[in-house]
């Protein structure tokens, strides 16, 4: 069973990791699914709890804390199979610790999404998960605001970032914005990788 390791805290709150991705190869993708359209944000599982995916697994049991996402398990959702690429991407961190909730997220052109944090997202969280964020598209047209300072996050990068603390969004470009988000458990391999990011050691 892998569990998360001690909390731990960066200098940082935004952190560029040194692994990137084929942008164009998960626009692609996302283009194939045909997804609908929709009004300023919108939410497609790909990796979820196992019992809104796979109805014959019971429903959990109650627990006294759902920040880490052991309460649960996770599977990943039917059509991830035609998307071979982002699968990687996902299977790349399955590899190293246990990844829960994957996400894409697309943002409506032109939409903001008003400061706020997300309390359990951190690494100096006791027993919780983090999150990484891979752009898709939208590059130099989305401002997204850590701790009102802009991170120029630019499509295939890999980050991570301190969402505990306050964080918004400005989407000035014509098209939609999509990022996939993975949330995993940081075990020793993704703490030290975070690490070792931020010293410039990899």
């Amino acid at each position: 069973m892998i569990t998360s390791a001690p909390p731990i805290n960066t200098a940082s709150d935004r952190i560029l990791l040194p692994i990137s991705f084929d942008a164009a190869k998960m626009k692609a993708e996302v283009d194939a699914l045909n997804l609908r359209p929709f009004m300023y944000y919108e939410s497609i599982p790909l990796r979820a709890p196992a019992h809104q995916i796979d109805p014959t697994v019971p429903f959990p049991p109650p627990a006294s804390d759902f920040a880490d996402g052991s309460w649960c398990d996770w599977l990943d959702v039917s059509f991830l199979s035609d998307l071979p690429y982002i699968t990687s991407v996902v299977d790349y961190f399955k590899e190293h610790t246990k990844v829960n909730l994957v996400r894409l997220l697309r943002l409506e052109a032109g939409a903001v999404v008003k400061e706020h944090t997300d309390p359990t997202l951190g690494l100096q969280i006791e027993k919780s998960v983090i999150r990484l964020t891979v752009p898709i598209s939208g590059g130099d047209q989305v401002d997204f605001y850590l701790n009102n300072k802009i991170v120029p996050m630019q499509p295939g990068e890999c980050w991570y970032m301190r969402l505990t603390d306050p964080h918004k969004i400005i989407h000035q470009g014509p098209e939609e914005r999509i990022n996939l988000t993975i949330d995993m458990i940081p075990n020793e391999w993704v703490q030290q990788f975070i690490l070792d990011a931020e010293k410039g050691k990899n």
